[in-house]
């Protein structure tokens, strides 16, 4: 059976301080963050973090104290209790890292991760973002995965090919 762990969302305005304000309040409380993210997603921004229990404030103290930050001021708070390790399993652990970039076109990442669910890759993290790319939207993908060994090579070698077929540019390289 899972420990039961925490799991912090929070969603805000992007600015300057935002994980220096939610991460110092968390410190404040008496949490040591485990797996954390941090994204800008157009002019938000996300923060994730895993949290394991016990924790030396409850729930809902939590959550007011991230709201009551001027930082997310009209920002989201969610704070829940999950039945999940803190630790990642085998399949998390980060074999390659794969760039693809260029014009940005419906569909790219469904196809792309289409592929490494193929080859019983777990895709760890993806990060897509737009970029200027001449004329048109561009696209910058980045995926950390896991690639069971037996299959790196043929996984990576459909990436590769899709990403071409895609007009895609492609880099990848093993950890």
């Amino acid at each position: 059976m899972a420990r039961k762990s925490l799991l912090i969302h929070v969603f805000a305005h992007d600015e300057p301080g935002l994980v220096s304000a939610i991460s110092g309040r968390l410190f404040d409380l008496g949490l040591n963050l485990g797996d954390s993210s941090f994204a800008v997603l157009g002019t938000g921004a996300e923060f994730t973090a895993v949290v394991e229990e016990p924790v030396p404030v409850g729930i809902e103290e939590i959550e007011q104290q991230l709201r009551a930050l001027p930082e997310l001021e009209d920002g989201e708070v969610r704070v829940e209790q999950v039945g999940i390790e803190p630790e990642h399993g085998p399949s998390a652990e980060v074999t390659h890292r794969i760039v693809i970039q260029g014009a940005d076109q419906p569909g790219l990442i469904a196809r792309l991760s289409e592929v490494f669910g193929d080859y019983g890759a777990n895709i760890v993290r993806l990060t897509a973002e737009r970029q200027p790319f001449g004329e048109r939207a561009g696209y910058l993908i980045q995926v950390s995965a896991w690639i069971p060994e037996a299959r790196a090579d043929a996984c990576i070698s459909a990436v590769t090919n899709t990403a071409s077929q895609l007009q895609l540019f492609s880099q990848w390289h093993r950890t």
